[in-house]
Protein backbone atom coordinates (compact mmCIF):
# COMPACT_ATOMS: atom_id res chain seq x y z
CA UNK A 1 0.00 0.00 0.00
CA UNK A 2 1.62 3.22 -0.85
CA UNK A 3 2.00 5.84 2.11
CA UNK A 4 0.20 9.32 1.37
CA UNK A 5 1.68 12.64 0.74
CA UNK A 6 1.31 15.96 1.76
CA UNK A 7 2.11 19.00 0.18
CA UNK A 8 5.24 21.37 1.73
CA UNK A 9 5.89 24.80 0.66
CA UNK A 10 8.95 26.84 0.47
CA UNK A 11 8.35 30.75 0.50
CA UNK A 12 11.26 32.48 -1.02
CA UNK A 13 11.48 29.99 -3.39
CA UNK A 14 7.87 29.78 -4.52
CA UNK A 15 8.07 26.43 -4.66
CA UNK A 16 5.68 22.96 -3.15
CA UNK A 17 6.61 19.28 -2.95
CA UNK A 18 4.40 16.37 -2.15
CA UNK A 19 6.22 14.56 0.27
CA UNK A 20 5.37 11.58 2.87
CA UNK A 21 3.36 12.83 5.60
CA UNK A 22 4.84 13.57 9.09
CA UNK A 23 5.58 10.73 11.50
CA UNK A 24 6.36 10.96 15.17
CA UNK A 25 10.11 10.41 14.29
CA UNK A 26 10.30 12.56 11.42
CA UNK A 27 12.89 15.29 10.79
CA UNK A 28 12.16 19.00 9.66
CA UNK A 29 11.84 19.31 5.90
CA UNK A 30 14.14 21.61 4.14
CA UNK A 31 13.96 22.95 0.77
CA UNK A 32 16.47 21.33 -2.13
CA UNK A 33 16.98 24.64 -3.29
CA UNK A 34 18.13 26.50 -0.81
CA UNK A 35 17.84 24.53 2.21
CA UNK A 36 15.40 26.59 4.25
CA UNK A 37 12.83 25.04 6.09
CA UNK A 38 9.82 23.87 4.02
CA UNK A 39 6.49 24.64 5.93
CA UNK A 40 3.61 21.50 5.63
CA UNK A 41 0.07 23.30 4.22
CA UNK A 42 -1.43 20.28 4.15
CA UNK A 43 -2.75 17.59 1.54
CA UNK A 44 -5.78 19.82 -0.62
CA UNK A 45 -3.55 22.52 -1.08
CA UNK A 46 -2.73 23.24 -5.07
CA UNK A 47 0.33 25.60 -5.48
CA UNK A 48 -0.15 29.26 -7.46
CA UNK A 49 2.08 29.32 -10.76
CA UNK A 50 5.75 30.40 -9.54
CA UNK A 51 5.50 33.74 -11.28
CA UNK A 52 2.34 34.90 -10.03
CA UNK A 53 3.72 37.03 -7.02
CA UNK A 54 0.25 38.10 -5.54
CA UNK A 55 -0.94 34.63 -5.19
CA UNK A 56 2.16 33.89 -3.24
CA UNK A 57 2.03 37.26 -1.21
CA UNK A 58 -1.74 36.02 -0.25
CA UNK A 59 -0.55 32.61 0.67
CA UNK A 60 2.17 34.11 2.76
CA UNK A 61 -0.22 35.99 4.73
CA UNK A 62 -2.34 33.08 5.39
CA UNK A 63 0.35 30.55 6.30
CA UNK A 64 2.35 32.95 8.36
CA UNK A 65 -1.36 33.37 10.22
CA UNK A 66 -1.89 29.78 11.36
CA UNK A 67 -4.19 28.44 8.25
CA UNK A 68 -3.23 25.64 6.46
CA UNK A 69 -5.10 23.08 4.07
CA UNK A 70 -5.99 20.12 5.39
CA UNK A 71 -8.97 18.10 3.93
CA UNK A 72 -11.93 18.57 6.51
CA UNK A 73 -14.97 15.33 6.90
CA UNK A 74 -16.71 16.76 3.40
CA UNK A 75 -14.23 17.65 1.25
CA UNK A 76 -11.72 20.16 1.04
CA UNK A 77 -10.24 22.59 3.16
CA UNK A 78 -13.18 25.23 3.28
CA UNK A 79 -12.67 28.53 2.01
CA UNK A 80 -9.28 30.47 1.24
CA UNK A 81 -9.28 33.80 0.22
CA UNK A 82 -7.33 33.95 -3.24
CA UNK A 83 -6.97 37.68 -3.63
CA UNK A 84 -4.56 40.26 -1.51
CA UNK A 85 -7.90 42.47 -1.75
CA UNK A 86 -9.82 39.58 0.11
CA UNK A 87 -7.10 38.94 2.35
CA UNK A 88 -7.13 42.98 3.10
CA UNK A 89 -10.64 42.88 3.92
CA UNK A 90 -10.59 40.15 6.43
CA UNK A 91 -7.48 41.55 7.90
CA UNK A 92 -9.35 44.65 8.51
CA UNK A 93 -12.56 43.25 9.77
CA UNK A 94 -10.28 41.53 12.30
CA UNK A 95 -8.61 44.27 13.58
CA UNK A 96 -12.37 46.05 14.10
CA UNK A 97 -13.75 42.64 15.65
CA UNK A 98 -10.89 41.74 17.95
CA UNK A 99 -10.93 38.03 16.23
CA UNK A 100 -8.14 36.45 15.68
CA UNK A 101 -6.58 36.94 12.02
CA UNK A 102 -6.50 33.00 10.97
CA UNK A 103 -10.40 33.00 12.21
CA UNK A 104 -11.56 36.03 9.80
CA UNK A 105 -9.39 34.81 7.15
CA UNK A 106 -11.28 31.66 6.55
CA UNK A 107 -14.39 33.57 6.53
CA UNK A 108 -16.48 32.70 3.53
CA UNK A 109 -18.28 36.03 3.67
CA UNK A 110 -18.32 39.25 6.01
CA UNK A 111 -20.96 40.16 8.04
Amino acid sequence: MAHAKTSYVCLPCRASYKQPCPGHHDHDRVCPRCAEPLIHVGSAFAAPKRRDTAAWRTLSTLLHAGVRFHKSCCGGPGYRPRTLREVRERMAYARATGEPFAQALVRRELP
